[in-house]
């Protein structure tokens, strides 16, 4: 049975939905949708604090972070807490801890799972998985081949989350590393072609696993001016995606923007900025008959928060 999906875009947060609400997006008869949360950050860059200065003074930080998705857990009930990389880098907290301080807070944050940025291997690829046992959260990397290096074991090329009876495939698409990354800190790291890699993952996920949505975590960035891959292109050229969590251009998207994939059907990219300056968070609502996961309508209500005190 072929899947029917419709999208309900929300304008800016507080206002009213375009068209029709959520519930009214379904017939009467129609049980109750099930809401699902998709919380979502990118590029940290080790931030543990709010910013002590410059036009982010007193945002960001994970320790803010914490209260605000500690208080959306308190009103949401099915949550999925992703990150789209370059955890790393930024404050001295990395040049003291290595990491460790990171992944510790986001694992008290609760994150369900993360896919790796270039700067993640800034301590090389064997400081990377020294820190990953602080972590109780999967890492996520579909088009990084780790074969022959000490990720082989610690880096999963997917997963699978069921929230609510809502299966949620999760991918995760990394940056070419070559010319960005000095080879000697990525080491036999072998880099596939994101849009191979991609279509590949998701069919697997949305056909073969019956996954009723598939997230891509991607840190190609969300746009360029030249040929380079980037969210945009990677939405235009591949299907079965239905969300695109960006990184790495650290770009403040204050709604999701909407592309055609390339069968013509809708796919949604958000990127949230850096430093947890701001939390994404976007709500899909289901109404389906739980035993068939491959017949249901969703919608979305999208906005991006402040992370402040």
């Amino acid at each position: 049975m072929k899947t029917r999906r419709t999208f309900i875009k929300k304008i800016g947060l507080g206002t009213a939905l375009v068209g029709l609400s959520p519930l009214q997006a379904f017939s009467k008869d129609a049980k109750k949708p099930i809401k699902l949360t998709i919380l979502h950050t990118n590029d940290m860059h080790s931030h543990i604090e709010a910013f002590s200065s410059g036009r982010n003074k007193g945002l960001g930080g994970m320790f803010q972070l914490s209260s605000l998705v500690k208080k959306i857990r308190q009103e949401e009930e099915n949550i999925l807490l992703l990150d789209a990389g370059d955890i790393f880098q930024g404050t001295p907290y990395f040049n003291l801890f290595g990491g460790e301080l990171e992944f510790r807070l986001m694992s008290d944050i609760g994150y369900d799972a993360v896919t790796i940025g270039n700067h993640d291997f800034d301590n090389g690829i064997d400081g990377l998985a020294s820190q990953m046992h602080h972590a109780n959260f999967p890492f996520i990397s579909s088009n990084y081949d780790f074969s022959n290096t000490i990720l082989e074991d610690k880096v999963i090329p997917h997963k699978v989350f069921n929230k609510g009876g809502i299966k949620v495939g999760v991918l995760g698409i990394g940056i070419e590393l070559k010319g960005l990354v000095d080879p000697k800190l990525y080491g036999n790291t072998q880099y596939l072609d994101p849009v191979t890699v991609a279509n590949k993952k998701a069919h697997y996920l949305k056909k073969k696993l019956n996954c009723d949505l598939v997230i891509c975590l991607s840190h190609l960035g969300f746009k360029y001016k030249n040929s380079k891959v980037s969210d945009m292109k990677l939405a235009a050229q591949t299907k079965n995606i239905d969300l695109i969590i960006g990184g790495h251009t650290h770009s403040f998207l204050n709604e999701p923007v909407i592309v055609k994939n390339s069968v013509k059907k809708d796919v949604l990219i958000s990127q949230v900025g850096f430093g947890a300056i701001k939390l994404g968070k976007i709500d899909f609502y289901f109404d389906e008959n739980m035993s068939n996961y491959c017949n249901f309508e969703h919608a979305f209500d999208s906005n991006v928060l402040d992370v402040i005190a």
